[in-house]
């Protein structure tokens, strides 16, 4: 993408008279050189900082304070993070009763806090909620040998322990996953489901493959992940984190090389906290294994392993997204150009074909995106807290009730009219929108062709991997010792800028002294002052001109991956035919073995259709009353949990829940058939309850707001269903005959077992949970 020529500025005004002209010269060169001074001296604080941060034991950069619950390291196979729980501020009262959240942060080069650190956080937003809340943070230092299924493990006992912590909670934990903790997240919940609560994904790459963001042609253009086990094997068997923030620095090379450090000189007066709180963030790099940073560069980042249910854990058990039991919130923005949509939400285009494979394993996906924040503010920015993640936390309920499918959720301004009783009291709402994999289709865009050309990177790297640990690591791991590794780490350019200007160096005192005089005499200049004009139009100039060699280096980036990997005599080295059309990666769910599962499942839904009591019948006439609208908001949600609370005292937010999910199931396999049954439903009722229920779904109804033609009709459709005094018999429907046929495949509803039967394996998780008794045929094993 080009960048447009910078806007003509205007002649700045200098004055005429010569000594005027000097005078404005003079202050401006006083104002540049106290500007000069406080910059060094906010560097030199920062380098100060980066060495304290490094002496902590346990590094981050909370801002809220935290009691320890539990530790990594005291797991059967230690890890270096742990679970911690935040202590609510005094003005925000706890409700023990509320399902609790737990933010999980990414390991991606820094250090933890950043899903807590600011006021208008992920974690701001579930305390200003009422929500119990928990941290899931990591130390500097990884334990040797510990593996990424390590990690999930204990993730697994970390949030088993919140609920343990919680018995009188509404549901089980809300996890939050930033960045690559939200493909760990969804890794662990896709193996243990039955602990996990609904699950938001804030900024978190799936599906590697997919998008336009150039980091994806990295790992083709330096012949695969070679590169990865040479830098872990110089660091002794550590990998720096410290280069994972330098692939971002190099991103951007405008904002890292000239407008983050030119920003603070501009607004030196005012800016140095803000510029300190972000850097001991940004600068508290940390480490992992060698062996976890291998696996996650082969199987997510080259590889693309996850979207397509390929991987396998070592006890046996297959890694399929499409076994997560919970919610899944994925939050992406068209700004992040870490994670832009495409690859936030390409795992589900990679699952699933259309809708009804959605609905068919019984999994509920919402979506939002963001115009233009980017991968950072997803996580740190104000504005973003105060909206989505505080819209996120209060609808948490919601969100966790809504049938299998695919919705898209919008924020919005909260309406001027909205009634007083509207338990909505903030400045926004959020509406939940029926989506489909049709409209997710059109955001990710997927290119058969494009996938051929990671495939032949991915095989590449297969190559030059074995050839490096075969001819080259023996010898390179017999060099390398651990002196000689922390030393070429206190090397490493981006660690030079913040240890060589610290208080160590020589000259450090005497900035110290001159800064303090500055800030005395501080003589800045006026805004509009024409030599600072010309000031801000040469670092506009010099943004534009990185931008430009930015746009051009990308351009000649993805030439380049796609010539080399795109050729027919490469692609044949890889191990691919040329014209052979058969996808690369095998999807999921083709084989027959799946679709038969799919259609002998239907046959055991459909008999639900005349099976239920009251509850079950209010819940499929008001699916049928609103079906038209495809959309509900969290007023109409507030009114409905109220009618629920003041009138079906028996009926447990788990119950309920799934009884939403299985009564929308049959409303969508045979809508007319599961409201000619609901009279059959309402039998053992007397009148007067019948006749109670009809009056509340009609209450409920009109509470949605204004009904359309088709939502009266259906509404006086079912109500007299309710006041009948003969309840008709309902006509059973038989069970549909299993099939191959992908056309006929309905959408059955189920509730598995982690893992597949053609991986099933022994697993050994910190606490093994409760089997769960099964009710449908199992399904057979991916791919």
């Amino acid at each position: 993408m080009s960048v447009p020529d910078p806007a003509p500025l205007a002649a700045p005004a200098w004055p005429a008279d010569p000594l005027q002209a000097a005078g404005a010269a003079a202050a401006y060169a006083l104002d540049a050189w106290q500007r000069c001074v406080l910059y060094a001296d906010v560097r030199r604080r920062r380098g100060n900082q980066y060495r304290a941060h490094l002496r902590e034991k346990a590094p981050n950069v909370l801002n809220f304070p935290a009691e320890p619950v539990m530790s990594g390291l005291d797991l059967p196979r230690p890890v270096n993070y742990a679970l911690l729980r935040i202590v609510p501020p005094v003005h925000a009262a706890e409700d023990p009763d509320k399902r609790p959240f737990v933010v999980v942060d990414p390991r991606a080069g820094h250090g933890p806090g950043i899903g807590g650190f600011k006021p208008d956080s992920e974690i701001g937003a579930a305390l200003a909620a009422g929500h119990p809340c928990y941290f899931v943070g990591f130390l500097p230092d990884p334990v040797p040998g510990q593996t990424v299924e390590d990690v999930m493990h204990a993730e697994a006992a970390f949030v088993r322990r919140v609920a343990e912590r919680h018995p009188r909670s509404c549901g089980k934990p809300a996890v939050i996953g930033n960045c690559q903790a939200g493909w760990q997240v969804l890794m662990t919940a896709a193996v243990w489901p039955e602990l996990f609560g609904p699950i938001i994904l804030a900024g978190a790459p799936l599906s590697y493959w997919a998008g336009d963001n150039p980091m994806r042609y990295g790992g083709g253009l330096v012949g695969g992940s070679w590169l990865t086990a040479l830098t872990g094997d110089l660091g002794a068997g550590r990998f720096d984190g410290a280069w994972l923030v330098q692939n971002f620095e190099n991103l951007d090379p405008a904002n890292t090389l000239w407008s983050k450090q030119y920003h603070l000189y501009a607004n030196v007066d005012s800016e140095g906290p803000r510029y300190l709180a972000f850097e001991k963030y940004w600068g508290g790099y940390v480490f992992l294994e060698d062996v976890e940073m291998q696996t996650i560069v082969d199987d997510l980042f080259i590889g693309n392993r996850l979207a397509t249910a390929e991987l396998v854990t070592r006890e046996g058990v297959r890694i399929d997204l499409r076994n997560v039991r919970s919610p899944i919130v994925v939050f992406c923005s068209y700004g992040d150009n870490i994670t832009p949509p495409a690859q936030a939400l390409g795992w589900i285009t990679d699952l699933y074909r259309n809708d009804e494979d959605v609905a068919g394993h019984d999994q509920t996906i919402v979506f939002s995106t963001h115009d233009s924040i980017g991968h950072l503010g997803i996580f740190v920015s104000a504005s973003v807290g105060r909206k989505e993640h505080r819209e996120f936390a209060s609808n948490i309920e919601l969100i966790d009730m809504l049938p299998a499918g695919v919705y898209r959720a919008e924020i919005e301004d909260r309406p001027e009219d909205a009634p007083p009783g509207d338990p909505a009291g903030d400045a926004y709402r959020m509406t939940v929108r029926r989506s489909g994999v049709d409209e997710v289709r059109g955001i990710v865009r997927p290119d058969p062709a494009d996938e051929r050309r990671f495939a032949a990177a991915a095989n590449v790297s297969r190559i030059g991997l074995a050839l490096y640990r075969n001819l080259f690591q023996p010898w390179v791991r017999a060099m390398v010792t651990p002196t000689g590794a922390r030393w070429l780490q206190s090397l490493h350019p981006l660690r030079i800028g913040y240890e060589a200007w610290s208080d160590t160096h020589p000259a450090a005192s005497l900035i110290a002294a001159l800064a303090e005089g500055v800030r005395t005499h501080r003589l800045p200049i006026a805004a509009d002052h024409p030599l600072l004009q010309l000031q801000e139009a040469l670092s506009h100039s010099i943004e534009t001109a990185l931008d430009r060699y930015r746009d051009g280096r990308d351009q000649w980036q993805a030439i380049a991956f796609d010539t080399i990997y795109g050729s027919p005599l490469m692609q044949a080295l890889a191990g691919f035919a040329t014209g052979r059309s058969e996808p690369v990666r095998p999807h999921p769910g083709d084989s027959p073995e799946h679709r038969r599962w799919l259609a002998d499942a239907l046959g055991q839904a459909r008999v639900r259709i005349a099976s239920g009591g009251p509850v079950e019948a209010g819940v499929r006439a008001m699916l049928y009353v609103l079906g038209p609208r495809g959309r509900v908001d969290e007023c109409l949600y507030h009114h409905a949990a109220r009618l629920v609370s003041e009138h079906l005292d028996a009926t447990d937010r788990a119950s309920l829940r799934q009884t939403v999910r299985t009564q929308a199931l049959l409303m969508r396999l045979d809508a007319d058939a599961a409201v000619a049954a609901i009279p059959a439903l309402l039998a053992a009722s007397p009148p007067t309850s019948r006749e109670a229920a009809a009056q509340r779904i009609g209450e409920l109804a009109e509470s949605a707001g204004p009904l359309s033609a088709e939502e009266r009709r259906r509404l006086g459709r079912v109500l007299p269903l309710f006041t009948a005094t003969r309840p008709a018999r309902a006509r059973t429907p038989a069970p549909a005959a299993a099939t191959t046929d992908r056309a006929k495949t309905k959408v059955p509803r189920k509730k598995r077992r982690t893992g597949s039967p053609a991986a099933a394996g022994p697993r050994t998780p910190p606490a093994a949970p409760k089997p769960v008794r099964r009710r449908t045929p199992r399904r057979p094993g991916a791919g």
